[in-house]
């Protein structure tokens, strides 16, 4: 059995590219589909602020892009490097998943990107639209593939032990598990959400530097009514997700409610605050609201939610990480519906791009999309602990045979090299966020290289002068 330690090592090593690695595709997806929109505005108005925006924003995407296909790379070596037996066990199923990713989304992505980035001045106006459409529609049809893999992992279905490996006896049922819609539509609105927050935040920079542009208003404007529409709908979504989650996966449920043992004939409460202790078996410090466990939970006033006492040591997630991590994403989710609501507010009286407290709001809530996404991803992954296969296969037997010394080494150049290249490349997209859309309608001066051709500078001379 692999040395705990290096267990350690190897599953901070995985958290920590994969939490680096998801913040770009949740960009990825929602400028893709944000352009989307505003070109298809652009061609029923031909206002020419939804030009400017597109032109604008497309230059972000196309840096954020090429930063997630490349800490994405690093992720998929890591299955086979640090997770061998893991690989080993579940490849029949997560193999082909990923496979249909790259034959679906990525080469649709992937084919019409370069008329997307460069073709604005080259093809017709429909040939355009058509191709900012499937690079969106691209976005969505990869989030369906790694959510169906990942959906997997923590409810499997359709399959079939054999010799000690996973094989797949249903295709439908793998795909369509029991978690599956709860996950893709949590993700995807998670997704909007954070791309919204940005873009409002970028607003909200210029706004309060005195630069009151219709395209800085339109920004803002659009970012408003998305987490005024959206934001609720997240919260409905992610009820669901935890009726399904009780349904699947209670010891997950037990450990993020901090919820240590029932007693006959009582309600579960809602834990607001605490400090859950797995030594001591208690949360420490509870504060609590009698019923509301039960009835957000289990939607009634009586019934119980299983506690974390009734489940063996061994196979209790950690609640000290999840109970909080689930607070960070709940409690943002709250923060953005009330932002939505005082946008609506101030936009009747007037004052929305005028309030300079609600603009330090919204620049605030900048990263909150990103914060609450991560918080997420947390509480999924380390509530699935210590399981990587749900009730199949335990993390502790999917690892690869490494040292405590090979992985500590890893993981400080992993650190070193990701700081330093994604670092750099945040930067200079946060460069061109501050620079904001022009009005500048000439054509585009590049040629088709790579995605990060498309914002029109030298990358590389950029991150110099910056």
């Amino acid at each position: 059995m692999l040395n705990p330690e290096a267990l350690d090592l190897a599953r901070i090593q995985f958290a920590f590219t994969v939490s680096f690695h998801i913040i770009f595709p949740a960009i990825t997806i929602g400028l893709a589909s944000f352009l989307a929109v505003l070109e298809g505005l652009w061609l029923k108005t031909d206002h020419p602020v939804y030009r400017d925006l597109y032109r604008f924003w497309s230059k972000i995407f196309a840096v954020n892009f090429g930063m997630g296909v490349v800490s994405g790379l690093v992720m998929a070596y890591e299955f086979g490097t640090n997770w061998a037996r893991f690989s080993d066990f579940a490849g029949s199923i997560t193999g082909p998943l990923l496979t249909y990713e790259v034959l679906t989304a990525f080469f649709l992505e992937a084919g019409f990107l370069g008329v997307m980035l460069f073709g604005w001045d080259r093809v017709g106006r429909g040939l355009h639209f058509f191709s900012t459409v499937m690079v969106a529609i691209g976005t969505l049809i990869s989030t369906f593939w790694i959510l169906a893999s990942n959906s997997w992992m923590q409810t499997p279905q359709g399959f079939e032990i054999v010799d000690g490996r996973v094989l797949p006896v249903d295709w439908f049922a793998v795909v369509f598990n029991p978690s599956f819609p709860y996950r893709l539509a949590h993700m995807a609105i998670a997704a909007f959400l954070s791309t919204a927050f940005f873009v409002g935040a970028s607003a909200a920079w210029h706004l309060l530097r005195g630069r009151d542009t219709p395209a800085v208003r339109k920004m803002l404007s659009m970012a408003m009514w998305m987490a005024l529409i959206v934001a609720p709908i997240q919260a409905v979504v992610g009820d669901a997700h935890g009726l399904n989650t009780l349904e699947h996966q209670p010891a997950k449920i037990a450990a993020i409610e901090g919820h240590w043992e029932n007693h006959p004939g009582e309600a579960t409460p809602l834990i607001l605050f605490g400090l859950p202790d797995m030594e001591a078996e208690k949360t420490h410090y509870s504060l609590e609201i009698p019923y509301l466990g039960s009835l957000i939970l289990t939607h009634s006033l009586d019934r119980q939610i299983p506690a974390l006492k009734s489940f063996p040591k061994e196979d209790r997630p950690n609640s000290t990480v999840v109970f909080w991590s689930f607070r960070i994403m709940a409690g943002l989710g709250m923060l953005m519906i009330l932002t939505g609501l005082l946008a609506l507010l101030l936009r009747r009286k007037d004052a929305l791009y005028r309030h300079k407290g609600f603009l330090r709001l919204v620049l605030l809530m900048g990263p909150s999309g990103l914060i609450a996404l991560l918080a997420g991803w947390f509480t999924t992954e380390v509530g699935r602990q210590p399981w990587v296969v749900y009730g199949l296969l335990r993390t502790v037997h999917a690892a690869s045979e490494h040292g405590v010394a090979q992985l500590s080494l890893t993981l400080a150049i992993f650190v070193a090299v990701y700081f330093s290249l994604f670092g750099a490349g945040i930067g200079y997209m946060m460069r061109l966020v501050r620079k904001g859309p022009q009005g500048d309608h000439a054509p585009l001066d590049v040629t088709p290289r790579r995605p990060l051709s498309a914002t029109g500078q030298d990358l590389e001379h950029g991150l110099q002068a910056g």
